[in-house]
């Protein structure tokens, strides 16, 4: 009678929230959009583990990411559909304070953005990136958000291991942040500066080679950066190997800062940022823990989460994100939501955006349709509610309608796939394997198809060890892959090959993982034959 009492509940729990996030939501974005710019906290500092506003009350940062300044198309993904405000609104309504807002240094200094629809953001066409990223504040500020800037990456087309590269070194790199911190250095609603996504492969945390040490670098240019506003937060994200020889996601190993953390110039002005990810996006060894999720906290803890717990340092958890396909990130999810809410550490959600391809995001391919599951799950660390209207922006005369052209390349803590504004709705049901190696089977996921060019994925399944796979396929009039996450990729006469790499190179017994690219292309093969192979 107990069990079945505790399953009721549940169910009626999950009824509830449910019903309270759409209730809530409907409200905040039909009824009254989002919260004014009264509502922002001003300039943050730290006392211990927790983020303090000028008065010393604590604050919990609430964000969310939404992601496009940082590929080429230097501009946030969706406003090729929606109004820049009605996303802010949608964004507000739901509860976050904060927007995460990635960026490339290409896209800084690039003249031009593309895949804005003049219908939809007729004041925005015309813009730089820079001035559009000043737009985006002005009108993030106007409906009560803040705004953390993300340097996601030195150029538009993939992650960096390191801060920097031989295109854009580490000059660039600083020059670009100070820039920045002049230029919003009297605007609180930039409350922190995220100063690299994710390093990862041989960054190191505290080993003393200048070349591979984040925590050298970043502690340089954190002093950079608040030599020009000390009244920034620094976010410094962690590395995926740590000294002990555990390996985590990128950026998400902290546990070194026990000993070597972070010091900076102006006192109280660190947060340390990793990233969590559940199983769909890679297989971590602690997934199969016959504990799980139980032994979630005591992984958390370990890597990062023993900063707050023991009151050295506040914890930003930047990036985490979902699908919410399976019963194992279900799991994932309610745990860590449950982690952040009893310990109230920050967190910036990925993402708003729904065309990250190992995570969606909190709205459907529309770009309108709100993910009402992930909502719920999110509920017990979001407070929505509904709100005065924004300070209003003057409409200028709308402009004709132009082509839209979109060439993504999001997230990268496994690279997502990019869904740019379809001519029709992505079915991606799974096409089975034409053709399979004994080691290896591969599925063709379709996503998403415009007049020039497809996103798809690949489930790839190893039935034993893997130590390198490859798929090749017919793609008719196909001339470039320009994005693919866990593959390399290549084109001769019209077929496509790609190759594992990086976090999808190898593959344990029985391990899946979840590939894809961007093509550039007439059409979109439906079913191809895949060929494989693996050693």
């Amino acid at each position: 009678m107990t069990e079945r009492h505790t399953a009721l509940r549940r169910v009626w729990t999950r009824f509830a929230a449910v019903a309270a996030v759409t209730g809530l939501l409907l409200a905040g974005v039909v009824a009254a959009p989002a919260a004014s710019a009264a509502s922002l906290p001003g300039w943050l500092s730290t006392r211990g583990a927790t983020i303090v506003t000028a008065t010393g009350a604590p604050y919990t940062i609430k964000a969310v990411a939404w992601f496009g300044m940082e590929t080429s198309n230097c501009a946030p993904h969706g406003l090729w559909s929606i109004p820049l405000d009605e996303g802010l609104a949608k964004i507000a309504a739901m509860g976050f304070t904060t927007v995460r807002l990635p960026f490339s240094n290409e896209c800084l200094a690039a003249g031009r953005t593309t895949s804005i629809d003049a219908n939809a953001n007729p004041g925005l066409v015309s813009l730089t990136p820079l001035k559009l990223m000043d737009t985006v504040i002005a009108r993030a500020k106007a409906h009560g958000l803040s705004v953390i800037l993300d340097r996601h990456r030195p150029d538009s087309g993939a992650q960096s291991e390191l801060w920097y590269t031989a295109q854009y070194p580490e000059k660039r790199w600083i020059d670009d942040w100070t820039m920045l911190a002049a230029r919003y250095k009297n605007d609180s609603t930039v409350i922190g500066v995220d100063l690299h996504n994710e390093p990862h492969g041989p960054a190191c945390w505290n080993c003393g080679d200048p070349a591979r040490d984040w925590r050298a670098a970043a502690t340089r240019a954190g002093n950079a950066v608040l030599a020009v506003n000390p009244r920034l937060l620094i976010i410094v994200e962690g590395v995926e190997r740590q000294n002990d020889g555990t390996s985590t996601w990128w950026g998400g190993g902290l546990k070194d800062v026990r000993s070597a953390p972070v010091t900076l110039s102006v006192k109280n002005r660190v947060v340390y940022s990793p990233h969590d990810y559940p199983a769909s996006v890679y297989a971590q060894q602690w997934f199969s823990d016959p504990r799980y999720p139980a032994n979630l906290p005591a992984v958390w803890d370990a890597n990062w989460g023993y900063l707050a717990k023991e009151n050295i340092a506040p914890v930003l958890l930047g990036e985490f994100g979902t699908k919410l396909e399976t019963a194992s990130d279900r799991a994932w999810l309610a745990t860590l939501v449950d982690y952040l809410a009893q310990r109230r550490i920050s967190y910036a959600y990925w993402s708003f955006n729904p065309n990250s391809g190992d995570t969606g995001g909190l709205v459907a391919d529309d770009w309108r349709t709100l993910q009402i599951a992930k909502l719920a799950a999110l509920r017990p660390i979001l407070t929505p509610a509904p709100q005065p209207s924004p300070t209003a922006t003057p409409k200028p005369t709308a402009s004709p309608k132009p082509t839209v052209t979109p060439t993504a390349s999001p997230k990268p803590t496994i690279s997502p796939s990019v869904s740019p504004k379809p001519t029709v709705t992505p079915v991606p049901t799974p096409r089975p394997t034409a053709g399979s190696s004994p080691a290896v089977a591969v599925t063709w996921i379709p996503q998403s198809a415009w007049g020039d060019g497809y996103v798809s994925e690949l489930t790839v399944r190893a039935t034993g060890p893997v130590a390198s796979w490859s798929v090749s396929w017919e793609s008719p009039g196909a001339t470039a892959v320009t994005n693919a996450w866990g593959m390399t990729c290549g084109i001769r006469s019209s077929t496509i090959t790609c190759r594992g790499d990086g976090w999808a190179g190898s593959l344990a017994p029985d391990q899946t993982v979840r590939v894809g690219l961007q093509v550039v292309a007439p059409s979109a093969p439906s079913a191809p034959r895949l060929s494989v192979t693996a050693n």
